[in-house]
């Protein structure tokens, strides 16, 4: 099933506004669990980290920055 436009722009907001900050303390959370590691591993991780949330997400994400394509006001030529 298909989500609307306004559905998937409506949940990457949510997923932006709650989930990126969730993301990001959860992560912090781990790395503090361990000892601290050299600084160029802790940044590879985070990078690593900050690439892999995005990827269950990326149907959702696509396409929400153009204009509604079921808008027939929106003056799609």
């Amino acid at each position: 099933m298909a989500l609307s436009y306004k559905t998937r722009r409506r949940l990457a907001l949510l997923i932006l506004v709650v989930g990126l900050p969730a993301y990001v303390v959860a992560a912090v959370v781990v790395i503090s669990l361990f000892d601290r590691p050299p600084i160029w591993v802790e940044f590879g991780v985070y990078l690593t980290l900050g690439i892999v949330w995005v990827l269950p997400f990326r149907a959702i994400f696509r396409g929400v920055g153009r204009q509604d394509p079921d808008d027939p006001g929106a003056g799609n030529d």
